[in-house]
C-alpha cells in the first residue's frame, strides 16, 4: 500500500469534474483523514488492489480534522475521494464543505472502537476511573473548597492516594485527531459529570461546561504526541512511566510490549467494546464524495468491499485487525448507504 502526500493543490482551486475528464486526469483513489481508521482502510485498499485490475487507493494518516478540512476544499479532482473519521462529522464542517461546492455526501459507520489508556509491560497495570482522568487530565479542577483552579497534580498518587507515584506523562493526539475529540467527551467530561457542582454547569451555561469539562491541561503532563499512534507505541517502550492514548486496534496489535489500563474496573477488550461495558468508546466511520463516485475509477467496488461481511462481520479481516464490527442491522445500513449512496441529511451536533 503506498501513502505519500497529496499534491499541494488540494489547497488550491478544485477542478470540475466530469466522468471522463476526471477519469483521464485521476486513475486512483486518494483517501485522507484518521489514524485510528487508517489501519483499516490500509487493508481494505490492498484488497482492493490485490483482488481487482483497479490501483491501490493512496491514503494519508491526517487525523479526523485534517482530513475533513482537505475533504472539504472542494469537489475536484485535486480533491480528496473520501476521508476516514473516528468521530462524526460535525455541523460546522458540513457547512465547509457546502460553502466549497460540496453537497453531496454519504456516511458510512463502519464500527466501533475502544479508545484505551495503556503502558509498557515493565510497569504495573494501572486501574483508573473517569473522576481520577478528569483530575489528572484537565485543566482545570474543584479545589476542596469547589473553586475551579488550574490543575496542580503532578503525580497520579496526587491524584489519588491508590495510584503509584510516577509523574503524571501523558501521550496522545493532538486537537485535529478524532480520537483526541472523543477522549476529551468521553472520559473527560465523563469524570467531569461525577462532580454535581460541574454537571449542573451544563444546564446554566453549556459553552461554559464544555470548556471546563473538555479542556486538556497544557503544563506538559499531557503531550501531544502527533497523529501516528505506532510512535507512541513506540514511545511507551521506551519510557516504563508515560501512558498513552490510542484506539484500541493499537493495544491489540501491541499486546507483546504494552497493557491497557483498566476505566472503572472494565479492561478494554473485543468483547467489553462490543457488550457496551467499557465506558470509553465510540464509533468509526468515512465520509464519501457522491461526485466522485463514478468517475474515479474503482471507489464503488471499494465502498462494496468496505462494507462487505467478509471485511466488517463479526468474523471479518477486519475484526482480526481490532475492529468491533456493528450490530447486523447497522452494517446492512452501511452496504446500503455504501450503494445507493445516501446523502448525508441528519441534522449533527456543532
Amino acid at each position: 500500500m503506498r501513502a505519500r502526500p497529496l499534491l499541494g493543490a488540494i489547497a488550491g482551486i478544485a477542478l470540475g469534474l466530469s466522468g471522463p475528464l476526471a477519469a483521464a486526469a485521476r486513475d486512483q483513489i486518494r483517501i485522507v483523514g484518521s489514524s485510528t481508521v487508517y489501519p483499516f482502510a490500509t487493508v481494505v485498499a490492498e484488497e482492493l488492489g490485490r483482488a481487482t485490475s483497479f490501483k491501490t487507493p493512496i491514503i494519508e494518516s491526517t487525523g479526523t480534522g485534517g482530513g475533513l478540512k482537505l475533504f472539504c476544499a472542494g469537489a475536484g479532482v485535486d480533491t480528496p475521494d473520501i476521508t476516514n473519521a473516528s468521530r462524526r462529522i460535525k455541523k460546522s464542517e458540513l457547512d465547509l464543505c457546502a460553502s466549497h461546492g460540496v453537497s453531496a455526501i454519504t456516511e458510512i459507520k463502519i464500527g466501533y472502537d475502544g479508545i484505551v489508556l495503556a503502558n509498557s509491560k515493565k510497569s504495573p497495570q494501572m486501574q483508573l476511573t473517569l473522576r481520577q482522568l478528569f483530575l489528572a487530565l484537565a485543566k482545570q479542577v474543584p479545589a476542596p473548597n469547589g473553586d475551579l483552579i488550574q490543575n496542580p497534580h503532578k503525580t497520579w498518587k496526587d491524584v489519588d492516594a491508590s495510584l503509584p507515584a510516577l509523574p503524571i506523562e501523558v501521550l496522545g493526539p493532538p486537537p485535529t485527531s478524532g480520537t483526541r475529540d472523543a477522549f476529551n467527551e468521553l472520559a473527560l467530561e465523563g469524570g467531569c459529570n461525577t462532580f454535581p457542582d460541574l454537571k449542573a454547569l451544563a444546564a446554566r451555561d453549556k459553552s461554559r461546561y464544555q470548556a471546563v469539562c473538555q479542556s486538556v491541561r497544557e503544563d506538559g503532563a499531557y503531550v501531544e504526541a502527533g497523529e501516528n499512534d505506532n510512535l507512541i507505541v513506540q514511545k511507551l517502550v521506551a519510557n516504563p512511566n508515560a501512558v498513552g492514548v490510542f484506539g484500541f486496534s493499537f493495544l491489540d496489535q501491541n499486546a507483546d510490549v504494552i497493557q491497557g489500563a483498566s476505566v472503572g474496573g472494565v479492561a478494554p477488550s473485543f468483547d467489553a467494546i462490543a457488550g457496551g461495558a467499557y465506558p470509553v468508546s465510540r464509533a468509526l466511520y468515512f465520509y464519501v464524495k457522491n461526485a466522485h463516485v463514478g468517475s474515479i475509477p474503482g471507489m464503488r467496488e471499494y465502498l462494496a468491499e468496505f462494507t462487505s461481511e467478509q471485511a466488517i462481520g463479526d468474523y471479518g479481516y477486519l475484526a482480526e485487525r481490532g475492529l468491533i464490527p456493528a450490530p447486523e442491522a447497522e452494517r446492512e445500513q452501511a452496504r446500503a448507504d455504501a450503494q445507493h449512496l445516501a446523502p448525508l441529511v441528519l441534522a449533527v451536533e456543532p
